[in-house]
Order: structure tokens, then C-alpha cells, then sequence
């Protein structure tokens, strides 16, 4: 995550909103997104059609798309479909099943999700981006919504420090705010769980730590120890031997870098679930260290 990728998104709070008025979304007036209507977006599934295809276009069109302005992270679909998936909940109905409606009209049927893009390793469109992802799509309101607030939330900080780079202190109460949904996030759902909502969360963890190094004052994450606190902490007391731990961010963000610098390539690239299960498998090694 950066802020160029923050903007984007951004863009398309401002183009279409997240609120409904009296059921609909507002009308689509920027052509920016306007050339991505489908019979004038005349409904609410063909104004997030164009949202959608508006971030796909903009991130995973082409190589160069994907090198510029997704900075050939491919966790970048991961936060289109938490958008994606938020904005289609919110009109989903029992009488309308707005997400199968979407997906079966625009994505399965449609045309517009077939952009060639075999330059990522195991994907050939933009339908097998989201069908590869599609787990977001079946993410209970209650789980999504709190992941668009929390992703939103890190976009406002990133925004933010890309204006003004020593507005640290202005971000403050945001950054405490990231911390205090991830902290009820955790409560109700239990980010130490094998799911896939964990690994989001996780996700938007790293671009929170990414942060932190910039504005040394934000508020750690609980339970992440960091190594100098707890050195001093072995000097101070004396009473027993601590087991020396590497932060958890710290050893996500090696991996995430290490995977996206793989992943670029075909020459080199791993699909994508199975960089998730070594993904996985080292956040439980980590915990195994933590409970010894």
C-alpha cells in the first residue's frame, strides 16, 4: 500500500459514494468512471462494475499498470475486492442476492472481465482475480464492513503523510483508531485463526507497520513485542530468562516483500495460495516460539 494506490480509491469514494440514497447509489458524473458504465449505469450493479473495472484498469491492465501504479504488489487485488465486496453488501437483500447477481452478469457472462493479463504468473484475467479471491465475496457484512473501515482508515493516514510527510502528529487519532479496530476485530473474530479474514487483517497489519516506521509515535500493535523493549526488560529485571522474539510485522514485511518480488515474474512466480499457506505457516511458527 502507498498512497498513489490510496488515491485511487480515494477517487472513487468521491465519484460514487458509500451511501445509499433511498436505496441506490448516487449517479456516476466523473467520466473517469463514466467510460466504464454498462447501459448508462442505470442500476446500482452497473455503477459497481465500473468501479471495479475503473481499479482493475488502473492497477492490472498491463505491465507497466501493474509496475506504476500497484508497485507489482498483487496484494492490490485484495484491497479492491474489500471495496468490491463492502458496496454490493450494502444492497444485498434477501428478496436480492446483489453479490451472485454481480458476479454472474458482469464477471461470468460479461466481457469486460476477460483484459489479458497472463504477465502475473497463474492469472490470465480479471475474472480469475476475483475467482481466486472469491472468499471476499462471501464474507458476512458484519466481517467486511470492518475490514473497508480499517482499510479505509490506513488510505486517510497514507493520504495524509503524502501531503504533509511530518504530519505524524495530525495522524495520531487515526493511527490510535487502526489500533482500536484491530483490537475489537480481534475480539470477535480472532485474527490468530486460520482464515481468510485473518489474513487480510494481517495484510492492512503490514501497511499499518509500514506506517509506524515513518511516525515513530503511533501506538504499537497489542500482543506484537518488540525486541528493545523487551532487552530492557531482561536487563531490568534479572529474575528470569526471557525468550527473545522478532517482532511478527517485522518478519510479515520481509515475507511480503520476498513474495511480491517473486510473484512478478512468471519466471519466478507462485500462485498466489500457495504463497497464503507459507504465508500461514509462518505466522503459526511464530505463535509456537511466543507460547514456548
Amino acid at each position: 500500500m502507498d498512497a498513489e494506490i490510496c488515491k485511487k480509491f480515494q477517487n472513487v469514494r468521491e465519484w460514487l459514494p458509500h451511501e445509499l440514497i433511498e436505496g441506490n447509489y448516487k449517479n456516476i458524473d466523473d467520466d473517469r468512471l463514466k467510460k466504464y458504465c454498462t447501459n448508462n449505469c442505470d442500476n446500482n450493479l452497473d455503477k459497481i462494475s465500473a468501479g471495479c473495472l475503473y481499479f482493475f484498469d488502473t492497477f492490472f491492465k498491463d505491465v507497466s499498470a501493474f509496475e506504476m501504479a500497484a508497485k507489482s504488489n498483487i496484494n492490490t487485488v485484495e484491497y479492491i475486492l474489500i471495496w468490491l465486496s463492502y458496496m454490493l453488501n450494502l444492497i444485498k437483500t434477501k428478496e436480492n442476492n446483489s453479490i451472485d447477481s454481480f458476479y454472474k452478469t458482469y464477471v461470468k457472462d460479461g466481457d469486460k472481465y476477460t483484459n489479458n493479463i497472463n504477465y502475473i504468473s497463474g492469472y490470465n484475467c480479471y475474472k480469475d482475480l476475483i475467482d481466486r479471491n472469491d472468499y471476499f465475496l462471501s464474507m458476512d457484512m458484519s466481517i467486511i464492513s470492518k475490514l473497508y473501515d480499517a482499510f479505509n482508515t490506513l488510505c486517510d493516514m497514507y493520504n495524509e503523510l503524502a501531503t504533509n510527510n511530518s504530519n505524524c502528529a495530525k495522524c495520531l487519532e487515526k493511527a490510535r483508531q487502526f489500533v482500536d479496530k484491530y483490537e475489537k476485530f480481534n475480539i470477535d473474530h480472532n485474527i490468530n485463526e486460520d482464515n481468510s479474514y485473518s489474513h487480510v487483517f494481517l495484510t492492512l497489519l503490514i501497511d499499518y507497520d509500514n506506517l509506524k516506521k515513518k511516525c515513530k509515535n503511533f501506538p504499537s500493535i497489542p500482543g506484537i513485542i518488540n525486541e528493545n523493549s523487551e532487552q530492557r526488560s531482561e536487563v531490568t529485571s534479572g529474575s528470569s530468562i526471557a525468550i527473545k522474539l522478532i517482532p511478527i510485522l517485522s518478519i510479515l514485511v520481509a515475507i511480503a516483500i520476498f513474495l511480491g518480488i517473486s510473484y512478478k515474474y512468471s519466471l519466478f512466480g507462485f500462485r498466489k495460495r500457495v504463497q497464503k499457506q507459507y504465508l500461514r505457516e509462518k505466522i503459526k511458527n511464530i505463535k509456537k516460539r511466543m507460547n514456548k
